[in-house]
């Protein structure tokens, strides 16, 4: 098949590319139209088998089911994604879900096709892309390397150069206390050398007087002792003393200066490439005819509320206690969160990657992040002059969160964007200054890849959109007069921008498009009261039921 055909989705002849053909050769597995069909049949021998094209999956002896030779397969389960005949429907698989095999087949002829084109059109170029890029960004590692270390030697040098002249000067110091303390050392060892001199001289004369029988010198003797009794005065040092800074690495980075943190994330790519689908519209993944359940998660809850995926193999799980759980896919608990104040969370998310565990605690009117086991309060909303209630919150792709608050007298309900802990703005009224959103009630939010604030106001019977700037979009409502109330619960958008709502007393989810058109239900997977909703990155679908403990995980999408 010319791959320049492929994006329309349009069969065409295997031979010459004439669109629509009607026939397929069984042996060849190829598509014809009928003048290629006509020569492929007299070309080639008389064993192929060419046939109109809706009848390319007639069941030969190959399709026939093993547990019940004398049957073929007619239908497809989709609880077991198996093929089974009429006889497996009314026994083992009894009360599941079936679809027509052929059906069945078809869709799955147009999945592969799908899948074929964006592998070939988007997958495989975007990963050249990303490939052809890591060499670019070896050399920008390189090249930041290099300016560190020539930043970090050059601050050695400085540093080297400030250490060097100051122990340079410390030793001038030196070397000058011991000059001056020997020149005074040297005074005294001289003056006590003249005196003892003196003092020999003196005993000496002595002796010889003495020893004299001069009468006339020894009336005349005069005594010295006073004056060569006193010795010179005494020099007493006071010696500076060294006092050296303990040395430690703080210290010393204190210094020297220090590097900022390196981290390396992953940044989810959007994709660059779109698959025009003549039935879903234009988007990458299409809406599936016929939903169907990929698994059910098993938690220890009696009411689930609210669900938010860690990852595609981890979910945040929160119902009417004051515990948070996460669970993998096989429903095994991996870890336990009790909210630091006892009371029971309002609503849960997860920042972007994963990085933390965001709840909102009601009762004490603040909103709480989870890191690394450690509870810390981002918010708290017990202002001086207007307390304000956190009902939902959710994290949105710059990393702000998006907080839906009532008033202390639940008469003003509002949505606040915070960076951090700072207010940066809020969401409250239309453009007639009336309210957007009903006073008090349950609500759930969400932000759509185009930026917009979604709101789902359980009392008002509407999801409420705004855009990034504020500015009122929709407001979308029940598309069926017929059903009963519609009350919206829980919300989420996925990869393509639609919203999806959960309709708790009709059982079902209503798919809606970025600017507010209803799509259609999911409403086969026998959910009852669905309440809290989140979707993977491939865009399957977590339900949580308000009155049971399961997570349902649905897939809608191609």
């Amino acid at each position: 098949m010319n791959p320049d055909y492929a994006a329309q989705d349009v069969l065409r002849c295997q031979r010459c590319e004439t669109p629509e053909p009607p026939y397929h050769c069984d042996l060849c597995q190829i598509d014809l139209c009928n003048v290629c069909a006509g020569k492929h049949l007299y070309n080639e021998s008389g064993e192929h088998k060419v046939l109109p094209i809706k009848e390319q999956w007639s069941p030969p002896n190959l399709f026939k089911c093993p547990n019940h030779p004398l049957k073929q397969y007619e239908l497809h389960c989709k609880q077991c994604d198996s093929p089974i005949c009429s006889q497996c429907a009314s026994t083992e698989h009894k009360g599941h879900n079936f679809v027509d095999m052929i059906k069945n087949l078809e869709g799955k002829k147009k999945a592969l096709q799908r899948d074929l084109q964006e592998l070939e059109k988007s997958i495989y170029p975007t990963h050249q892309k990303a490939a052809s890029n890591i060499p670019v960004q070896r050399a920008d590692v390189r090249k930041h390397a290099e300016t560190l270390t020539t930043a970090l030697n050059k601050q050695r040098e400085a540093l080297l150069t400030e250490i060097n002249s100051i122990f340079k000067g410390m030793q001038s110091e030196i070397d000058d206390m011991q000059h001056k303390s020997m020149d005074e050392l040297k005074k005294r060892e001289d003056e006590i050398t003249q005196r003892i001199s003196e003092i020999s001289q003196s005993v000496q004369s002595l002796k010889q007087l003495l020893d004299s029988k001069n009468f006339y010198r020894i009336s005349a003797y005069s005594s010295k002792n006073v004056k060569l009794r006193n010795l010179p005065p005494k020099l007493i040092f006071s010696f500076p003393t060294f006092s050296p800074q303990k040395v430690s690495k703080n210290r010393l980075h204190q210094l020297i200066g220090s590097l900022s943190v390196f981290s390396i994330t992953l940044e989810k790519r959007e994709q660059e490439y779109r698959i025009k689908d003549t039935e879903a519209g234009s988007c990458l993944r299409p809406l599936m005819e016929v939903p169907h359940i990929l698994r059910t998660v098993n938690t220890r809850y009696n009411y689930l509320q609210n669900v938010s995926c860690l990852d595609d193999e981890k979910i945040w799980t929160r119902g009417r206690d004051n515990i948070i759980r996460l669970y993998n896919l096989q429903g095994e608990l991996l870890k336990s969160i009790k909210t630091d104040s006892g009371n029971v969370p309002e609503d849960i998310a997860v920042t972007r990657q994963g990085a933390a565990l965001v709840y909102a605690d009601y009762g004490n009117r603040t909103v709480n992040m989870v890191k690394n086991s450690q509870t810390e309060t981002t918010i708290n909303l017990n202002g001086w002059f207007q307390a304000w209630k956190p009902r939902a919150v959710c994290s949105t792709s710059s990393g702000d969160l998006l907080v839906v608050v009532d008033s202390n007298n639940d008469s003003q309900t509002k949505v606040i964007r915070y960076t951090g802990s700072t207010e940066k703005h809020s969401i409250q009224y239309d453009p007639q200054n009336q309210p957007l959103y009903s006073h008090g009630g349950t609500k759930h939010v969400t932000e759509n890849k185009n930026l917009d604030v979604c709101v789902a106001d359980y009392k008002a019977g509407a999801v409420v959109v705004v855009d990034s700037t504020t500015k009122f979009r929709f407001r979308y409502t029940s598309p069926s007069s017929s059903e009963s109330s519609f009350h919206p619960a829980g919300i989420t958008t996925d990869s393509q921008g639609r919203i999806l709502t959960a309709d708790c007393n009709n059982h079902h989810i209503h798919i809606v498009d970025r600017d507010g058109h209803f799509l259609r239900y999911i409403d086969n997977c026998g959910l009852h009261s669905p309440w809290g909703l989140c979707v993977d990155s491939s865009d399957n679908l977590f339900v949580v039921e308000y009155d049971t403990d399961k997570v349902t995980n649905i897939q809608y999408t191609y």
